[in-house]
């Protein structure tokens, strides 16, 4: 498994830590970076099952200076919002653990992080 991390976050952290007790194999990618393309934002997004926009950092400066809150929530906007998560990393919602499975988790919680280990 792999887990994109911000070290600076706390929730990061924390899931850091808790794979650690598990015992967990697993890979660390600091997403700031080692910044995730278009193609591996949209795989992480289909392994989710989620649109970009669910992902994304709303609150970050970049995100107010693009104006996200006001862009569409569509089919046809949703290019433009992977571009946006690949351009600028730090709008993208951590940390993301990619399970063995195929699926990922927004691991934001210890019962997400269970759940990624349980797969």
């Amino acid at each position: 498994m792999e887990i994109w991390i911000n070290p600076a976050c706390s929730k990061c952290r924390s899931a850091v830590k808790l794979l650690d007790a598990e015992g967990a194999d697993y890979t660390v990618r600091r997403y700031l970076e080692d910044v995730p393309t278009e193609d591996e934002i949209r795989d992480v997004l289909d392994r989710l099952g989620l649109e970009p926009w669910e992902i994304t950092r709303t609150q970050e400066a970049v995100a107010k200076e693009l104006g996200l809150k006001e862009w569409p929530r569509d089919a046809a906007a949703r290019d433009r919002w992977v571009t946006a998560l690949a351009e600028h990393p730090k709008l993208i919602q951590r940390p993301i653990i990619t399970a063995d499975d195929g699926t990922a988790v927004v691991a934001r919680s210890d019962e997400a992080v269970r759940d990624a280990l349980s797969r």
